[in-house]
């Protein structure tokens, strides 16, 4: 997904608004689940977003996501944004996100979705860094 950083996305010193990003880094993380189950997901919660750099008005913003692992009913959803200064030809790293979300079946019911089978080096470490930060949320839920 790219958008272009425009005046009102931006805050006094010209940096895109946090929110705004954050609104972008859901809907891409909701493509990519909805893409991945066939269905309709919605975001049962965002874990953590690492702001590395500020994108600035008039840059291009990046944002890549990748359904990192399945569970149950609800899947991890990884963001990476990428922020680039087409004019001068440079692209920087600028923030990474880790959201869950849920397929819904026709009655707006939680449902199993496929399988995440990783196969590449850095799908097989994306996976099991997944379960890390379930287990992770899960405890601080006192869930398990």
């Amino acid at each position: 997904m790219t958008e272009l950083v425009l005046p009102n996305h931006t805050n006094q010193l010209g940096n895109l608004l946090g929110g705004q990003l954050m609104h972008w880094i859901d809907i891409c993380a909701a493509l990519s689940a909805s893409k991945h189950s066939q269905r309709i997901c919605v975001t049962a919660s965002v874990d953590k977003i690492d702001f590395h750099h500020p994108i600035k008005l008039g840059q291009v913003v990046t944002l890549t996501a990748s359904v990192n692992r399945v569970f149950r009913t609800s899947m991890e959803v990884g963001v990476k944004v990428y922020g680039e200064s087409h004019i001068e030809g440079t692209k920087f790293h600028s923030n990474t996100a880790y959201l869950t979300f849920v397929s819904l079946d026709e009655e707006r019911k939680p449902i199993q979705t496929f399988e995440i089978i990783p196969e590449s080096d850095d799908e097989k470490r994306r996976y099991e860094e997944a379960l890390k930060r379930r287990e992770n949320r899960l405890s601080t839920r006192g869930k398990i």
